[in-house]
């Protein structure tokens, strides 16, 4: 099986997350150079935005880059359209099926990661052309699904046997990094880790929270509503949940409509701060290049 980074044309096996409202050019250039994959965080951006980041990312690196497509969000039928023009080396995808267009993506020369929360969706998209698979545990920030890192990326990896298979969710340092290599995986994505990065631009106040936090300074919340994230612990996370408790899917919609951008510009209070557990192993704001390399070398 062709290893990850003759795949991607990377030196370290070790893609970025695509975070809303956080993955964007600075970042994604920065991870990219040092020998990962960055990946635009294509969720909350219009077609015009998006089209814009990938240019700006080109004009920083000339290594290989990705755009993550949430497959529910209202743009990403346009964003589709963009893609296919502007031809950014990876697509990865969450929240929803992307086989109907992975045949055109590939006649692009795209390559495609999609993300999955069970092995039996992991299968049935290695057999449809994925050129490997995500395997994202509950430990993650933001959107998340049921199962967690080490049983799902067990599962997944019994399962597909053709493809590379990534694990992602609760990886942080270099010791997790390493279960998860020993387990089989091709190698990791990290999204909470490259929040405390230099280069994230992101609040001072995001980062800080990400440093001061511990494992259990995370919540869920939304899975009644079938939206399940999983965020900081605050103010707004105690709204969240009472509203979800009392089945108020209208406030909680609500509460959570433009949480993310307040959380990105630094309100403590009324902020969706989105973060896995591994939070808690996190304790210094380091470059980029810095962070990768205490990994993977």
């Amino acid at each position: 099986m062709i290893s990850l980074e003759e795949l991607l044309g990377i030196e370290y096996p070790i893609i970025q997350g695509g975070m809303a409202h956080v993955a964007k050019a600075p970042l994604v250039a920065a991870v990219s150079e040092a020998g990962g994959l960055g990946v635009l965080g294509g969720a909350a951006m219009t077609p015009e935005e998006l089209r814009d980041q990938i240019r700006e990312v080109r004009r920083n690196t000339s290594k290989p880059f990705g755009v993550n497509l949430m497959l529910q969000s209202e743009f990403w039928q346009d964003q589709i359209k963009v893609v296919l023009e502007e031809k950014p080396p990876v697509i990865t995808t969450g929240a929803g099926n992307p086989s109907s267009f992975m045949k055109t993506l590939k006649e692009k020369g795209i390559k495609i990661l999609p993300l999955v929360g069970s092995a039996n969706q992991a299968l049935l998209l290695e057999k449809a052309g994925a050129d490997g698979v995500i395997a994202e545990g509950k430990e993650s920030g933001g959107h998340i699904g049921d199962v967690t890192t080490i049983v799902l990326v067990n599962a997944v990896l019994k399962s597909v046997t053709n493809i590379p298979v990534i694990a992602a969710g609760g990886i942080v340092d270099k010791d997790s990094y390493r279960a998860m290599r020993a387990m089989g995986a091709a190698g990791v994505q990290m999204g909470t880790r490259f929040v405390a990065s230099e280069e994230a631009p992101i609040s001072p106040a995001y980062k800080d929270v990400v440093l001061k936090a511990n494992e259990r300074s995370t919540v869920e919340v939304g899975r009644r509503f079938k939206h399940a994230v999983r965020i900081w612990r605050n103010q707004l996370a105690q709204k969240l949940i009472e509203a979800e408790y009392n089945g108020d899917e209208e406030t909680f919609s609500n509460l959570m409509l433009g949480a993310l951008i307040r959380a990105v510009e630094g309100d403590l209070e009324n902020g969706a701060f989105m973060m896995g557990q591994s939070a808690g192993l996190i304790k210094e704001i380091l470059p980029v290049k810095d962070i990768i390399k205490s990994i993977a070398a």
